[in-house]
């Protein structure tokens, strides 16, 4: 049984770390074609020089191509806008797509959240870098207590923020407020990134803030640290900043949130998280990279093995 060929639209940084990872680290998938618009992008030439088939016209370049009528899976690592048209192509012509993006055509997915549910969609939609780090989070802490209001904050090197992730900004904060509902299970969302500046640059760090209601925080923390180990299980370097610390708020002076509508009386869960990236192609810091391309190969080999003859994992 032979791996199933994938291409990927978006030469920057989140699609050329996605082709190293393809081809160092995946069983079930072979690089079939590698997309861009700027023949001159680092990520274009790493590309040619390692072997795999190269266009510098976007999606059309790629309908061209002769490898085009063998690739099963279209990862998209383009923008929000551009994956409008690129998915309108692409289904057209019956390719199962990945957004890298935040246009949130498709289902959200998060793979130790809700990984088995959407293999058979066309299109599955990989939320953000701030969301796949998050909403596990937001998950395990809702499967313990109802989660009334849960907010993150990602904050990521601005070196490891190309100009894709810059201009989908607006989109980031809507499409991870979003699925912190949907996926997380959470009534509200909010979500907020910061680009920090400093030298040297500093690693992904994510908080999560959750309003549940009052239960167990034992069994709260227990669910927290399976999930840390769940995500950990494809990006080894997710792990807890510091123990998960709880607060009851309300009583006699209940908590105002405006998110919400009103006030809230329970319990408030926070947590620190640190990503590190695993170096593929930018350094360590990076981690905003990993775990969205790592995210993206676990769901694309799911696929795979599900719709195409690929090779068991």
């Amino acid at each position: 049984m032979g791996k199933t060929k994938v291409a990927i639209i978006g030469s920057g940084n989140i699609g050329t770390d996605l082709m190293i990872k393809i081809m160092r680290l995946s069983d079930v998938l072979e690089m079939g074609a590698f997309v861009g618009i700027d023949p001159e992008s680092d990520g274009l030439k790493r590309a040619a020089r390692m072997g795999v088939a190269v266009t510098h016209d976007g999606i059309d370049g790629l309908v061209a191509m002769p490898e085009f009528a063998d690739i099963g899976i279209v990862f998209d690592a383009t923008s929000a806008g551009a994956h409008q048209r690129n998915n309108a192509v692409l289904q057209a012509h019956g390719k199962r797509v990945i957004d890298l993006t935040p246009a949130a055509i498709g289902p959200y997915t998060v793979p130790p959240v809700n990984g088995e549910t959407n293999l058979d969609a066309m299109n599955v939609n990989m939320v953000t870098c701030g969301g796949q780090a998050t909403i596990p989070i937001v998950a395990a802490v809702n499967r313990v207590a109802k989660v009334y209001y849960g907010e993150i904050v990602a904050s990521i090197s601005s070196k490891s923020a190309g100009p894709g992730t810059r201009a989908n900004i607006d989109e980031f904060t809507e499409t991870t407020s979003q699925a912190i509902m949907d996926v997380g299970g959470a009534t509200r969302g909010k979500a907020i990134i910061i680009l920090n500046p400093a030298e040297p640059p500093l690693i992904m760090r994510d908080t999560v803030y959750c309003l549940c209601e009052d239960a167990d925080r034992e069994a709260i923390r227990a669910s927290i640290e399976a999930m840390v180990a769940d995500v950990q299980a494809y990006v080894p370097g997710y792990r807890l900043k510091q123990a998960v610390q709880f607060e009851t708020v309300g009583g006699n002076q209940p908590l105002r949130i405006p998110e919400m509508g009103g006030s809230f009386t329970g319990l408030k869960v926070t947590v620190f998280l640190e990503v590190e990236g695993a170096a593929h192609y930018l350094p360590a810091y990076a981690g905003n990279l990993d775990i969205m391309t790592s995210a993206a190969l676990k769901t694309a080999e799911k696929i795979a093995i599900r719709h195409f003859a690929g090779v068991a994992a």
